[in-house]
Order: structure tokens, then C-alpha cells, then sequence
């Protein structure tokens, strides 16, 4: 029976905006998802108008329309989405990867409000000039240029009023809608919904606090502070707060445009060069990296100085994601797929029904494919793009940060290839993977690991005897018990007790028959048929259960 979505309290409180998601969904062709939990609702609440303009638009495109239009909290999801390419694959992961928002902007006496609530003073106070028209209006706030008193020309962002409670209804709203697509939707099951979903709640809630991004970028500076060739603007602290960000303006061309003012082959390899090995000093070296190497976050400074924005998200890559790394490239080296499909298996979420043969046959064809192929053919990206569709396929679903990484490194390869085509990450890579092995059989890391297993090995030496001591205790009071704890095994005890019935009957029956009790009719006893027929027909209806679902009622 399909569920009515209006009785759901967390979705009734907000059943305006429902209906906005689901008609703007229906408008672009994806509300097909909402009709198998309730048809009713689109019919009462969702006018559903044709749309011929994308009659030639592909799914992907839709989707990136639609969630365009939904406003600041799907346009974030989408961005969040285009790093889970194991999930939706790459064609729609590269879509999303374009989202982009021109959101109308706020008036000045809106703006103005916001930065002298926040920094507690009148704005003529804190800055000599406040560009009124701002120079971008993002999803989450828009940016104006002014003048600091001391001369200082900065970039200050501001964040979109009541932004935070309409972030919080739309949350609400998916994760509800999560929760049931996950239940009762067999097709979408593989995408993970809940577990996307809450992990987008944790991230974009994240994302609103300004004083995060700040924190970024003074780490960002500290790291880079000895790099002449890598700039990221300074924030300034006295000037910034949850919803208010002042920032060094950084005055450079975008890469979307750079190609003039480069005027040889050289300066753009070089520079390509450059951004890639700091976006690489990032992941590897610092294990602290900007997450979204778009070119528009990426600048052309004088002196062939790369600038880098919005450091509002970051990854990390611990020891543990490093030593992965590791492994996986130690595998390919070594051309050993089974030992990458392991690694695979190892660190994703792997369904119960996965084949690993498959796995290891899949991952082996694309390696012998790209083994021995020249440099100047190798795209990193592409053969990444393989790996994710491989497992996406398989519906195995790494974990986010792992994705994360795999989408910066594709994305940062594109960016370099924009500026330069004949640029190659591999080439740029090449020193990183030569550290990788050193550091996988220095005797310093060695040492580290086996005084980590020594340390976990004392605890539980001297855990031990209290263990005992406790399981003793209890066996002499009489108080120990095993819990176990099952799931999904109605339908195999459904089988068992309704096979145990249908047993009974035929043998009881067949006593009969044998016995001839009477009633008989025509010499055969008719209890004894009768038993035995009913015992075959429920023995045919118990096959086909287990046949069709391991239940014998469907729901």
C-alpha cells in the first residue's frame, strides 16, 4: 500500500515546501520516485505542467536544473553529491560538479544590518569604503569590496539572512524523505540515502559557520607560508564572525580566462605545474586540503602567482587513509588486481550478494589496458572515472572521504588540463609515489607499527584476567546469558514452522491412507486423500515462497 506522505508529521509541519520540491521535481521528470510512495500526492498538492524546453535535455542535466532551482540546500547537495561518484556514477557526478548559483542579491540595508550586528559597530566605523553592489551572490551569502582605515583592500562575505532556518526545514524534509525511499523503495536502496543525507546535515551545518572557513585559511597560509609561487588571501579575525568573513582581496584573473594573459606554452605548463603540486602538497604532505579545485576558485596572480578561494570545505587524509593509498599504489605497481579488488573490498561498503571474481576480473582488464601505455596518453582521471564506475556497479560505496579525494584529484587534473592540455598528473605524481614506498618499509614507520600493535597487545594482556574474573563471577551467580540479536529471519521461520505443519499432515494422512480408515469411497479412505492432496498443494505453495521471497504472504 503506498504511503501518504502528509501523515507524516515532520513532512505535515512543512507540506508547502514539500510540494515545492515535488513540483519543481514533476516540472523537470524526476518526481517519478515520490508517485511509488504516494500518487495521491502529486494529483492534490503538485501542479504538474509540461516542460517542452528540456524535451532534449539528458537525465543529468535535469537534475542539475532542477536542484538549481530548489535553492541553497539542494544546490549544496549537488555539490556534495558530484563527490560520491561510486555512488552516482560520473556522468551525473561531473554534472553536478558544474552547480553553480546566481542568487539575487540581498539590499543594502539587509547587508548592512547583518555586518554591524555582527561586528558591533556602525559600518563607517569599520570600514573607510563598503562597495554596495556586491561583487558575487552565492547560495549561502555575497561578497562586497571595501577599504579597511588602514589602507587594506578586503573581501567581505556576508551571509544571506534567515538562510540557517530554511536550511533546517529542507534538511528535515530530506531526511525524512531518505528514510522512506530507503524503506520502501527497492531501486534507490543502492544510492544509501540516509547515510548521504546525514552526512550532507553535518557537512553544510559546517559549511554556515564562517569562522570555520577562517580557521581554513590560516592553516592553509601556515602550511604554504614558505611557498612563493602559492597564495591564499589572509583572513582578518577582528573583522569576521559566524556569518561575516573579512578577507584579503586577492586581485587576480580566473583560470576561465587566463588564456590571455599567458602568452606561451611554457608559462601555462609551468603554472599548471605549480597549482597541481600545491593541491598535491596538500593531500599528501599536510593531509589538509582545499576540496574544490574549480576554476573559479582558482586565480592568476602577478608574478605567474596561483591564488586559491573558498576554503569553506576541507578534507583530511589520516594515517589510515595515507597507508590505503599506499597499498593501492603498491598494488598497481605491482599489476596485482587481486590485490587492489581486496583493498576495495576492505575499505567499502560491500553488498552481501558481491561477487569478488567479478571484481578482480574487471579491475584486471582495466590495468592490462592502461599497463605500458605512453605518458602523453594517460589520463588519471579517466582511469579513476573507470575504477568508480567499476565499483559504483557493483554498488559498493566507499567511504566519503576516500571519495572526496578521488573527486579533488579528477577535478584537479581537468583544471590543470584547462590551462595547459599537454599537462600530465601522473608526471606531477611521480615523486609523491616514490615516497609513498619509502615511507611504507622505513624502519620508522615499521617501529611506529609494531609499537602500536605492542601497545594494543598490553591492553588486552591486562585486560584479560579482569575478564576472566568477571565471567567467573557471573557463571557462579548463575547470571550468565548469551544475547543474541537477529534480523530478518521472519521469513525463515515462517518456512520452518509452516514446513513442519505441512510434514505433519502428509504423514498423518499417509497413516490414514495406509490404514484405510473409514470413511471410504470407491475402497479409498477419504480423510487420507484428502490430507495427502492438501499436504501437496501446500507443499507447492511453501516451494514457490521460497522461490519468489522467503515469505509466504506478500505484504
Amino acid at each position: 500500500m503506498p504511503v501518504d506522505i502528509t501523515r507524516i508529521p515532520q513532512l505535515a509541519r512543512n507540506l508547502n515546501r514539500v510540494a515545492e520540491i515535488t513540483g519543481i521535481l514533476a516540472k523537470y521528470g524526476l518526481a517519478g520516485w515520490v508517485a511509488q510512495l504516494d500518487s495521491r500526492f502529486l494529483k492534490r498538492w503538485v501542479p504538474i505542467t509540461a516542460f517542452e524546453p528540456l524535451a532534449d535535455a539528458t537525465h543529468e542535466q535535469r537534475v542539475r536544473l532542477a536542484f538549481t532551482e530548489l535553492g541553497t540546500t539542494f544546490i549544496k547537495l549537488g555539490q556534495m553529491l558530484s563527490t560520491r561518484r561510486d555512488l552516482i556514477g560520473p556522468a551525473l557526478a561531473d554534472e553536478l560538479a558544474n552547480l553553480q548559483s546566481n542568487v539575487p542579491a540581498d539590499a543594502d540595508d539587509v547587508v548592512r544590518g547583518i555586518v554591524e550586528t555582527e561586528l558591533r559597530r556602525p559600518l563607517h566605523e569599520l570600514f573607510a569604503t563598503f562597495a554596495e553592489t556586491p561583487l558575487a551572490s552565492a547560495s549561502i551569502g555575497q561578497v562586497h569590496r571595501a577599504t579597511l582605515h588602514d589602507g587594506r583592500t578586503v573581501a567581505v562575505k556576508v551571509q544571506h539572512p534567515n538562510i540557517l532556518d530554511r536550511i533546517h526545514t529542507d534538511l528535515s524534509i530530506l531526511a525524512e524523505m531518505a528514510q522512506l525511499a530507503e524503506e520502501y523503495l527497492s531501486d534507490l536502496r543502492a544510492y544509501r540515502p540516509t547515510a548521504v543525507i546525514a552526512e550532507f546535515h553535518r557537512l553544510l551545518l559546517r559549511e554556515l559557520d564562517f569562522r570555520r572557513e577562517l580557521r581554513h585559511l590560516q592553516i592553509f597560509r601556515r602550511n604554504f607560508h614558505a611557498e612563493a609561487t602559492i597564495r591564499f588571501p589572509e583572513p582578518i579575525a577582528e573583522f569576521s564572525t559566524s556569518r561575516v568573513l573579512t578577507l584579503e582581496f586577492l586581485a587576480g584573473t580566473p583560470l576561465t580566462k587566463i588564456g590571455t594573459t599567458l602568452s606561451t606554452e611554457d608559462d601555462r605548463d609551468a603554472l599548471a605545474r605549480n597549482g597541481a603540486k600545491a593541491f598535491l602538497d596538500m593531500i599528501f604532505r599536510d593531509g589538509f586540503y582545499h576540496t574544490d579545485p574549480h576554476p573559479g576558485n582558482i586565480l592568476l596572480l602577478p608574478g605567474n602567482v596561483v591564488g586559491l578561494l573558498d576554503a569553506g570545505m576541507v578534507g583530511r587524509v589520516d594515517d589510515r587513509l595515507r597507508g590505503q593509498i599506499e597499498a593501492a599504489m603498491a598494488a598497481v605497481i605491482m599489476g596485482d588486481a587481486e590485490a587492489v579488488a581486496d583493498l576495495v573490498m576492505q575499505v567499502g561498503e560491500v553488498p552481501p550478494y558481491f561477487d569478488v571474481n567479478l571484481l578482480q576480473q574487471e579491475i584486471a582488464e582495466q590495468m592490462e589496458f592502461y599497463w605500458g601505455m605512453p605518458l602523453d596518453q594517460f589520463h588519471l582521471g579517466n582511469a579513476l572515472d573507470e575504477l568508480t564506475e567499476s565499483i559504483r556497479r557493483f554498488e559498493i560505496a566507499l567511504p566519503p572521504a576516500l571519495a572526496l579525494l578521488l573527486k579533488v584529484l579528477i577535478m584537479l587534473e581537468g583544471s590543470a588540463r584547462l590551462l595547459s592540455p599537454r599537462f600530465n598528473l601522473v608526471e606531477v605524481l611521480q615523486p609523491y609515489r616514490r615516497g609513498f614506498l619509502k615511507r611504507r618499509v622505513s624502519p620508522k614507520r615499521l617501529l611506529g607499527r609494531f609499537l602500536s600493535a605492542m601497545r594494543d597487545w598490553d591492553e588486552i594482556a591486562s585486560g584479560l584476567p579482569r575478564l576472566v574474573r568477571d565471567l567467573m563471577v557471573f557463571a557462579r551467580r548463575q547470571q550468565f546469558a548469551v544475547q543474541l540479536e537477529h534480523q530478518h529471519l521472519e521469513p525463515s521461520v515462517n518456512r520452518l514452522v509452516f514446513g513442519m505443519m505441512t510434514s505433519a499432515l502428509f504423514l498423518g494422512s499417509a497413516l490414514l491412507w495406509a490404514m484405510h480408515a473409514p470413511p471410504l469411497l470407491w475402497g479409498l479412505p477419504v480423510a487420507g486423500v484428502c490430507g495427502c492432496g492438501l499436504a501437496f498443494l501446500l507443499g507447492v505453495r511453501l516451494y514457490r515462497a521460497i522461490q519468489k521471497s522467503g515469505r509466504l504472504e506478500e505484504k
